[in-house]
């Protein structure tokens, strides 16, 4: 007999109770497997239709299929940083046309956020272009967070390199998520920057997480490193204990005036293997379209959401790159039949 449509509970049903991005990722850290790249490289190397097929296996199994979450991120600090990543704008060893800024007021920064949740995100984020905050400049943040939290909002910063004792009291103030991108695999770092090692990012990110605060934690591709590379990224990442609850994957958008300025574009369907990849070696973590969502047509981010990918930024702006705005996404999102988690 043919089942009428609909006749099975819909998984948005399943799931009546989502769990938190820490419990899941925490729970599922017990039985976490422990990748090699090489094993993720055979991954990225199936054949397309069987990689998305096993992605979305994974996240089924973990996630509401056709849930997204949203997240809006603001440049609370905009240029002037000493550091010279060579995919960035804001560094001040780059000529890039970005004009640096002073920390925002705490009242514009709770107008922004207020505004990001009338159009349905559920977490804000604030990005500063520092090597690392000074503790006058922490403070202010922290009254930021607060405001924030007080909207009802996850918390979400990224302000570089953190101090010993920082990230407690990050965590005092409400922060919910502490944003710190591997960027590449460790053996290409050294391409990429060279005013910190990735050494210093991983203590970073050791900071926050013995603080309690939650991992917002992923990288870019598309800066020149191979597929192997990819996968060696990937790998830092899946056997972090626990990995982190947020995977932002971000494919480069060349800046004028940076290194990267003439990078070649990644191959379209390369972008969607490594977000199914992640999908895979990170089934509870939340995988996020970060930057260069505004580049890619519909139909790409509709393979990217069938591999796994289940959070994006929304917003006309990631710092001081475009995003798709939010007209578009919710065209998009009722075409796909996606939801806000």
């Amino acid at each position: 007999m043919i089942r009428p449509l609909h006749s099975e509970p819909i998984l948005s049903e399943a799931f009546p109770d989502m769990k938190t991005a820490a419990q899941r990722v925490s729970e599922d850290s017990r039985k976490q497997k422990k990748w090699t790249a090489a094993e993720i490289l055979v991954l990225l190397e199936l054949p397309f239709n069987d990689l998305l097929f096993q992605a979305q296996q994974a996240h089924r199994a973990h996630f509401d299929a056709n849930g997204v979450q949203r997240s809006t991120l603001l440049s609370v600090k905009t240029g002037g940083c000493s550091e010279d990543c060579g995919y960035c704008s804001q560094s001040a060893r780059h000529d890039a046309g970005v004009e640096k800024e002073s920390l925002l007021a705490v009242e514009d920064v709770a107008a922004a956020a207020r505004a990001a949740k009338e159009k349905g995100a559920t977490r804000f984020c604030m990005g500063a272009a520092w090597r690392g905050p000074k503790e006058k400049d922490l403070e202010q943040v922290i009254e930021m967070i607060r405001a924030v939290k007080a909207l009802g909002l996850e918390t979400c910063v990224t302000l570089g390199l953190l101090k010993e004792g920082q990230a407690e009291k990050l965590k005092a103030a409400g922060l919910d998520y502490y944003n710190h991108n591997l960027d590449t695999a460790p053996e290409f770092y050294g391409n990429i920057v060279t005013t910190h090692s990735q050494a210093d990012r991983v203590d970073t990110l050791r900071r926050a997480r013995e603080a309690g605060i939650s991992l917002c934690c992923g990288g870019i591709v598309g800066m020149g490193e191979t597929r192997a590379g990819r996968a060696s990224l990937l790998a830092e990442l899946a056997n972090m204990t626990p990995p982190p609850e947020s995977v932002p994957v971000n494919n480069l958008v060349p800046m004028p005036g940076t290194p990267l300025a003439d990078a070649e574009p990644l191959d379209p369907f390369e972008f969607v293997r490594t977000i199914a990849a992640a999908r895979i070696v990170m089934p509870a973590s939340l995988v996020r379209l970060s930057a260069g969502r505004q580049e890619m047509s519909d139909e790409l981010q509709a393979l990217c959401f069938l591999a796994g990918a289940n959070s994006v930024f929304y917003g006309e702006k990631l710092l001081t790159t475009g995003n798709p705005d939010t007209r578009r996404d919710e065209r998009l999102f009722e075409r796909l039949g996606l939801h806000a988690i």
